[in-house]
């Protein structure tokens, strides 16, 4: 009696196997080419959801597949183990971050092992591990050294909830990237990278990421922003002080009519007249509490206050009186803007609403503009005009003559800008790296001395929940010795952006063990490049910027030779059920531990995998998940019943092959030759598993004898699916009496001779129509296929009595009988 499929217990048994035999080990090996494959390693909240499995799934059959053609894999798993859900939990079940996080990890970590993906767990990290965040303060310092960590007084993002700074990139749609409470404006000492050093590298390098989606890349030049255009000053009236603006359209500067400045602008106050001081404040005070994504909505009313004071256009000498303006930014630019009404949509709103004055600098080639008529801004290129020595010009050739003018009269400058700007990463929380750096009275600003890290996360800390940093309470961890004078001192109470973390673990995989340095050279050189990551599309100007800057100042320190840090990037969609994305909120939550324990992980990889592509997104559908084990039973069912034919078979003896034999055994290497390159050339897994169900569906309706075909055919089905369903296709291997691991064969190679059709499909065509199909030999030759086209039945309804004018014919195609 045939021995029923159970996954439980064949999967228990390959996953022990594996761990015992260390099967997924990465060991430097020159003799095989290096495959670095990597998933963005999960936050431990707890459990893994449908889209861990889907990521992991996708990255293990990668993993997998390239074991079998040869390739030494590195495969490494690890835990972003700091963030506030951490410390947020830690006040909610008076408990400590640390026992949380690494009781999630524990539970998390069985969950990944029951999927039976081929990671290297021996090179398993947490951030949260003193070994990791270590040295991550040592890449700190040395930043610093080199002037790309420094401190200064901004005005940041504010997160109310949960009591911290954001980056810019960590602010959606106006609320928190975690919580998404409404993001307010906040002035505080702030620590920051200056990713701007790299803004011209970070750019010029995503034209040579040929393996990255253009989505993500056309997304981190928008956010880098390079800009040509122009500095212009603007004296400001009855002082020596004047107001620096940067425009792409100095073409227009004849037209600034007034100038606006971002409330948060440090000329802002000093500019304002006792008068207007009032007005001014209260103005700044409201647009502190409002988004700065919102401010730059073009439906978002544009609101402003007048200052009292005005300013000199430099070319015109025009009193130009300055406002404080919602929709202008500190972050761009210089955080003024000189407004020209009638060339600028935003600034025509904002000038009709105050009633300022339009003057039009610019105007199309037949038709003139009129400013008190005009209902909005004309903002094409077209002719000059009120312009000086420029009118009659094309705009955008003016623009290169007035920059030259501007330059010329000492008024600007040609430059260059980035709207990408200094990553700001102090964070208020305590379950993060802590910033080594001490402040001494005497001394200033004291970097930790190498000696003398890591400064290590207090244990006994309180979480009263009030906010701030619980560090900052902590007098046993705030008050030091000044390393330079020896006199009391403070210690930075701050920690870091978790997404530092999150920047260069990919590096630190290459040797986790390592302790006479951040990373071991040597290690590094041999994997990095990753070849493969994986992750969502919404970390493209988040952690994937940042692992670029990373990977670009550890190089320029000393530690890689690496230039980026992903040379090919997957980016999957999401696992959607009843039209939304999976959450609990919505009800629409897949346990992934109930799947498993109910149809077992093969099944839940093989649903995952086959159901779309992996950069769509994945519908659930639990009919799918029956199909797709049922779609396991019929391999189980299949091999055991030809289990005692493969084990007696001899090798396939091709000569004496019948007509039948030879179909079968093109099918099956037609599915090899498939399968190979939706998986090797383009990710699709779908199609591919979509073959060997086909493949399976002609095994089964085969009236094949030849026991040695059959072996071959039913061990080609186990290889190919191996990637994808890892468990069952190892005991079946076993079973058929195979004494290597099938983890450890090669990838099956299809045979060219046996793909070569003998029949070929011949489309028949009467005046262009379709009117019949015969089917004959591959060497059919020419008079004779037309002979039996002419003679085919469905053909001589349309040809008897008429004149044949002549014969069209396309090898191995088609024939096309022109009659009249």
């Amino acid at each position: 009696m045939e021995e029923k499929y159970s996954p439980k217990d064949i999967e228990q048994k390959w996953q022990m196997s594996w761990e015992k035999e260390k099967t997924f080990k990465a060991i430097v090996n020159n003799d095989k080419k290096k495959y670095y494959l990597l998933e963005m390693f999960p936050y431990p909240s707890g459990r893994i959801h449908m889209g861990h499995v889907r990521n992991y799934s996708i990255g293990d059959v990668i993993g997998r597949f390239k074991r079998m053609r040869g390739f030494n894999v590195l495969h490494p798993m690890g835990w972003d183990a700091f963030g506030m859900p951490a410390e947020n939990a830690a006040i909610q079940n008076k408990s400590h971050p640390a026992t949380w996080t690494y009781e999630n990890i524990d539970y998390m970590r069985k969950q990944l092992k029951k999927m039976g993906l081929s990671y290297d767990w021996e090179r398993e990290l947490a951030t949260c591990d003193l070994d990791y965040y270590r040295w991550e303060q040592q890449i700190f310092l040395e930043m610093y050294a080199k002037g790309l960590a420094y401190k200064k007084t901004s005005f940041v993002n504010w997160c109310p909830k949960c009591e911290t700074v954001l980056a810019n990139e960590q602010v959606e749609d106006g609320g928190c990237w975690r919580c998404d409470s409404e993001v307010n404006l906040k002035e505080l000492d702030q620590w920051f990278f200056k990713i701007t050093d790299y803004a011209e590298d970070l750019l010029e390098n995503t034209y040579n990421l040929p393996g990255w989606p253009e989505r993500v890349l056309v997304m981190q030049r928008n956010w880098i922003g390079k800009s040509f255009g122009c500095e212009i000053d603007f004296p400001i009236e009855n002082t020596i002080e004047s107001i620096r603006v940067f425009t792409t359209r100095q073409d227009t500067v004849f037209g600034a009519t007034f100038m606006s400045l971002a409330p948060e602008h440090p000329m802002a106050m000093n500019i304002t007249t006792t008068d207007r001081m009032a007005d001014v404040s209260a103005f700044i005070e409201k647009i502190k509490k409002t988004d700065r994504i919102k401010r730059t909505a073009e439906d978002f009313e544009k609101e402003g206050v007048f200052t009292g004071s005005y300013c000199i256009n430099p070319l015109t000498k025009a009193r130009m009186p300055i406002f404080l303006a919602n929709f202008v930014l500190m972050d761009y630019g210089t955080g003024a803007v000189m407004a020209v009404p009638t060339h600028d949509q935003r600034d025509f709103e904002f000038a009709k609403k105050y009633d300022l004055p339009l003057k039009v600098v610019i105007k199309p080639a037949d038709v003139d503009l009129d400013p008190a008529t005009i209902d909005q801004a004309f903002t094409d290129s077209g002719i000059m005009v009120n312009s000086g020595q420029f009118d009659g010009m094309q705009s955008d050739s003016a623009k290169e003559a007035i920059a030259d003018f501007l330059q010329a009269e000492g008024h600007g400058a040609k430059t260059v800008n980035f709207r990408l700007r200094d990553w700001g990463i102090s964070r208020q929380r305590y379950w993060g790296n802590p910033i080594p750096v001490i402040y001494c009275d005497s001394c200033g600003v004291v970097p930790v001395p190498e000696k003398d890290l890591p400064v290590v996360l207090p244990k006994d800390v309180a979480f009263t929940g009030e906010g701030g940093s619980p560090l900052a309470l902590m007098e046993s961890f705030v008050n030091c010795t000044c390393p330079v004078c020896g006199k009391a001192a403070r210690r930075e109470t701050d920690t870091m952006d978790t997404f530092v973390q999150s920047s260069w673990y990919f590096l630190r995989y290459c040797c986790p063990d390592f302790q006479d340095g951040i990373l071991d050279r040597e290690q590094v050189d041999h994997w990095m490049s990753v070849d493969q990551y994986i992750g969502g599309i919404e970390h493209a100007v988040l952690h994937l910027l940042y692992a670029r800057f990373f990977t670009k100042v550890l190089r320029d320190l000393g530690h890689t030779n690496a230039d980026e840090p992903f040379i090919n990037l997957l980016t999957q969609g999401m696992v959607i059920k009843d039209g939304s994305k999976m959450s609990k909120s919505k009800g629409n939550v897949v346990d992934p531990d109930a799947l498993i324990t109910r149809y077992g992980a093969d099944t839940a990889r093989l649903f995952s995998l086959f159901a779309a592509p992996p950069e769509k997104d994945l519908d659930w559908n639990d009919q799918g998940v029956d199909g797709s084990f049922r779609f396991l039973n019929r391999i189980w069912k299949i091999v055991h019943e030809n289990l005692d034919a493969i084990k007696a078979a001899s090798p396939v003896n091709i000569a004496s092959l019948t007509t039948e034999e030879r179909n079968l055994r093109r099918a099956v290497h037609k599915t090899i030759r498939k399968v190979t390159e939706d998986v090797e050339e383009r990710f699709h897994f779908n199609t591919a598993i979509a073959s060997v169900m086909e493949l399976l569906n002609t095994l089964q309706a085969s009236s094949c004898d030849s026991a040695a075909v059959m072996k071959e055919a039913l061990e080609s089905v186990v290889q190919l699916m191996a990637p994808f369903v890892p468990h069952i296709t190892e005991e079946l291997w076993q079973r058929m009496g195979n004494c290597v691991p099938l983890s450890d064969t090669s990838w099956p190679e299809y045979d060219r001779n046996a793909v070569i059709d003998e029949e070929v499909l011949v489309v028949v065509q009467v005046n262009g129509k379709l009117r019949s199909k015969v089917t004959v030999a591959v060497d059919t030759g020419e008079e004779e296929l037309k002979a039996l086209a002419m003679a085919d039945e469905k053909v001589l309804l349309f040809t008897e009595g008429k004149t044949v004018r002549k014969i069209i014919y396309v090898p191995g195609k088609l024939i096309n009988i022109v009659v009249g």
